[in-house]
Order: C-alpha cells, then structure tokens, then sequence
C-alpha cells in the first residue's frame, strides 16, 4: 500500500489497490467459502483499517476498499452462517516491527502518533496473532460479522474531548 492524496492518486494506483484489497479478498473468500460450504464448516478472518470508518489524508483508495471489506464481512457473515461458516475481521492500529512502521519513521511522527494511543504504545505482532488465534478457535464460534479493533484505543481518542494536558 501507500499514501497518497486523492488528487495526486492515478487510476492506475485506485485500481490496484481496490483490485488487490477488495477484489481480491472476495476471490479468496469465495474460493474458501465454497470448499468450507462442502465440508459444512468454516472460518474466515479478514483484516481491514480502522480508516475504514474514520478516513484520513493519502488513504481514499485503501480507506474506500477496507470499508468494502468490512461490508463483504459482514454481509458473508450473514448468507453463509447457515453454512456454519463464520466471517469476521480484525482492525489493527499501528504495529511494531511491520511494513507500514517505515511510515513512521519521519522526525516526530512516531511519538506523535503513539501519543495520540490512550495505551501511549503500539501493538505487537504477537498481540494482534492472539486475536486471530481467538477469532477462528472454538472459543469465538459465536461471534460472526464483527470488526475487533486493536489499537489501543486510538480510533476512540479522535473526539472534542481528549486527555491531552488533563493527565499531567
């Protein structure tokens, strides 16, 4: 993926990111759900943003497709329960040690995005592994459609009323 504002993305870089975020999450999940719908059981686990609901500056294109996910989510949670397949996702905040982590790494962005996390950190690897290891376990059979968001509390932070300056 990558930033970029809307009027400098081209159609070429719109098409490929919704093609390969949203389109191809549909073919995979198809695919899957058609082998799980023979063996009457099944899990799907997608991952999306929490820009999905909130937006933000440089990511119309993979805001736009995350929120098609959510949608796909929730939709195939619903057709294909009867199947006893489940369809969920996990919305990860930012994440030591990944990919997106170079994007952080201009002067001051970092402890300025950390600080905008009630947690004051960011989340692990291994963390957000558990979710995913709970989301398709037997422990989490009945929950279908939903978005677990983990990010520390940093997409509820966004309101008129913050704690910055109040805990000090």
């Amino acid at each position: 993926n990558f930033v970029c504002l809307a009027e400098g993305l081209s159609i070429n870089g719109w098409n490929s990111v919704i093609n390969i975020v949203l389109n191809g999450t549909f073919y995979c999940s198809r695919a899957a759900g058609l082998q799980m719908m023979k063996q009457k059981r099944g899990k799907i686990l997608n991952i999306v943003a929490t820009y999905a609901w909130t937006g933000g500056p440089g990511t119309i294109h993979s805001a736009c497709a995350k929120a098609g996910v959510i949608t796909m989510t929730q939709t195939l949670a619903v057709e294909w329960a009867r199947h006893n397949i489940r369809v969920n996702a996990l919305a990860p905040g930012p994440i030591e040690e990944t990919g997106a982590a170079k994007l952080w790494a201009m002067p001051g962005v970092y402890e300025a995005i950390k600080k905008g996390i009630p947690l004051r950190r960011f989340g692990t690897v291994e963390e957000m592994a558990n979710i995913c290891a709970f989301l398709v376990s037997d422990m989490a059979d009945y929950i279908n459609g939903e978005v677990i968001v983990a990010d520390g509390g940093g997409w509820l932070n966004k309101g008129v009323f913050t704690l910055e300056g109040m805990d000090e």
